[in-house]
């Protein structure tokens, strides 16, 4: 699997209703960008506002990107394929189990520390939670499609295995991991710690 990939392969391997509006319609990623340009600034994706900016009545706009949270899920993933890309590429020269905690261990940090996020998080956290980490979340199913795909590369490769455990359930058990470290100040009130999140991928993994 090319480490450039990672991204990317979530969306192609989990897609949403969304994806395929993008894909098909100007009007759609036309908006989708207005959307995300406000989310990256740290405002607020309000579906009235971005409807006025755009000239079009609520009704058209639901009809190219469909509801909030549908926009919102899709926004979120597009900011972590950059994220993923980039904490696979840095893993490149490894393999086995130090390169998927290297992938977890540098996307988990990049989230805690991007500022965006975080202010996401801290103004819509029963919103964040939902979308982000729940098993209806297509963010978490492609979170977890990628690292299922990362676990069963290095496990072809020779270089893990991770029995007793099916790859899609270490992958989950992984992305369970990295949300409880990147959302532990919503979870337990907690600061998010990338280092301690690493130091469990660590223990996990190098057994």
């Amino acid at each position: 699997m090319d480490s450039q990939e990672l991204g990317a392969l979530g969306a192609s391997l989990v897609p949403s209703a969304l994806t395929s509006r993008l894909e098909a319609h100007p009007d759609s990623r036309r908006a989708f960008r207005s959307a995300r340009r406000t989310f990256i600034a740290g405002s607020r994706i309000d579906m009235g506002a971005l409807a006025a900016s755009l000239g079009v009545d609520r009704t058209s706009l639901f009809r190219w990107i469909g509801n909030r949270d549908q926009l919102l899920s899709e926004v979120l993933w597009s900011l972590a394929v950059p994220t993923l890309d980039g904490a696979g590429r840095a893993a490149a020269d490894l393999s086995g189990a130090e390169r998927i905690i290297a992938v977890l261990d540098r996307f988990t940090a990049d989230l805690i520390e991007a500022p965006y996020f975080r202010t996401f998080l801290t103004r819509e956290p029963a919103r964040a939670l939902r979308l982000l980490t729940t098993t209806d979340s297509d963010v978490q199913r492609r979170f977890v499609a990628v690292v299922t795909a990362l676990v069963t590369a290095e496990r072809d490769a020779a270089a893990f295995d991770p029995s007793p455990l099916e790859p899609e359930e270490l992958a989950r058990l992984l992305v369970r991991i990295s949300e409880s470290f990147t959302y532990a100040d919503l979870i337990s009130g907690e600061r998010p710690d990338p280092q301690r999140a690493r130091t469990t991928f660590e223990y996990v993994l190098r057994r």
